[in-house]
C-alpha cells in the first residue's frame, strides 16, 4: 500500500510539472509545435498537453520528421491518434529531402542521422520558436545534461555552456531572433515512470510495443526487423521469435527485444527489472561513438 502511494504521489508530481511546462510555454512563445511521431514518449506529451489545456483545444501543431523507414504500425497509430483528436499534424519527410539533393543516403542505410536537416529546415519555414520533446534525462548522458528550456542557436545547435539554470521551477525562455528553445516536459520522468503513468491513465499505444512474434536477424547483440531500410546481411539468418520493442524510430538501427510482456502490468515487471535504458539496449545509432548523441545534439538533432 505504502508502495502504491508513493508511486501514486510521484505521477502526480510529474504530471503537475509537465501540465506547467505546457501552460508556460503558451504564455511565453508565438507558435510553438509538438514532436509527435506516435512512440509511447509523444504519445504521452501529447496526452499531458490535452490535459493542461482541457477543454479547449491543444494549442500547438504537431510536427513529425518521417525518415520513411518507421514500422508501419506506428504510422497507422499516429493518424489515428491525429485524427481522434483533430489535430494539425506537419509531415517533414526525409525522402523529399533526398529526392531533391539536399540530403543523400548514408553508406549504412539508416536514416535517423539524416532527421536533422528536416527538422531544422521546418522549423525556420513555419518560425516555431518552442520545440518540445519527448527525452527523458535517464536514456543518455548527452540528454541527462540538458535543460527542460534548451536554447538552440540561429543554426539550431545546441551549445552546453548556454545552458541556463532552472532555480525554483523557473524557466527562461528569452531567445534572439532565430533562435529558438527545445522544450523537454519529461526530463525528470524514467521509464519505468512513463509505463506506470501509462497504467494509470489507460493510454493507448501501438501494440509494437507489447509482444508479439516477428522475424528477425541478429546484428551487434541486437534483434532487427526487416523492411523496406533493408533486411540480413550475409551470415545473418532470419528467425520468428517473440519481441517487444522498448522504443521505436528508424527501423534500420532501432532493436527489439527478446519478450513475452503481452500488457503493461507484464511491461513495468520487465522494465523494473532491466539495467540497461532503452536507447542502451535497443539503439544502434547511439552505439556509433561514446558521445554520438551529444554529437548529434549539437548539430541541431532532437
Amino acid at each position: 500500500m505504502a508502495e502504491t502511494l508513493a508511486i501514486a504521489d510521484n505521477l502526480d508530481a510529474l504530471e503537475s510539472e509537465a501540465i506547467h511546462i505546457f501552460r508556460e510555454v503558451a504564455g511565453e512563445f508565438d507558435r510553438p509545435v509538438i514532436l509527435f511521431s506516435g512512440g509511447k514518449d509523444s504519445t504521452l506529451l501529447l496526452h499531458l498537453a490535452i490535459k493542461a489545456f482541457w477543454p479547449a483545444p491543444v494549442p500547438f501543431a504537431l510536427l513529425h520528421v518521417d525518415t520513411g523507414h518507421n514500422f508501419p504500425e506506428v504510422i497507422e497509430f499516429r493518424d489515428k491518434v491525429v485524427a481522434e483528436h483533430g489535430l494539425r499534424l506537419e509531415v517533414a519527410a526525409v525522402q523529399e529531402w533526398i529526392d531533391d539533393g539536399r540530403l543523400q543516403e548514408r553508406p549504412d542505410g539508416t536514416r535517423n542521422p539524416l532527421q536533422t536537416v528536416p527538422l531544422l529546415d521546418s522549423i525556420t519555414a513555419h518560425k516555431f520558436d518552442a520545440v518540445f520533446g519527448g527525452g527523458r534525462r535517464d536514456e543518455e548522458r548527452a540528454r541527462a545534461k540538458e535543460r527542460i528550456f534548451s536554447l538552440r542557436n540561429a543554426f539550431g545547435q545546441w551549445e552546453p555552456r548556454r545552458q541556463r539554470p532552472e532555480l525554483w521551477n523557473l524557466y527562461n525562455g528569452r531567445h534572439r531572433p532565430g533562435e529558438h528553445v527545445r522544450v523537454f516536459p519529461l526530463s525528470n520522468w524514467t521509464e519505468l515512470d512513463v509505463w506506470h503513468y501509462i497504467e494509470r491513465e489507460n493510454i493507448e499505444l501501438p501494440q509494437i510495443y507489447y509482444a508479439h512474434e516477428r522475424e528477425v536477424y541478429l546484428r551487434d547483440g541486437m534483434w532487427l526487423a526487416e523492411g523496406p531500410w533493408g533486411g540480413p546481411r550475409d551470415g545473418e539468418t532470419l528467425v520468428r521469435k517473440t519481441v517487444r520493442y522498448r522504443t521505436v524510430g528508424d527501423g534500420s538501427c532501432t532493436g527489439a527485444v527478446e519478450s513475452t510482456a503481452a500488457t503493461i502490468a507484464d511491461v513495468i515487471a520487465e522494465v523494473a527489472a532491466s539495467r540497461l535504458t532503452e536507447r542502451g539496449a535497443t539503439r544502434a545509432d547511439d552505439r556509433m561513438s561514446e558521445a554520438a548523441m551529444e554529437d548529434r545534439k549539437r548539430e541541431g538533432y532532437f
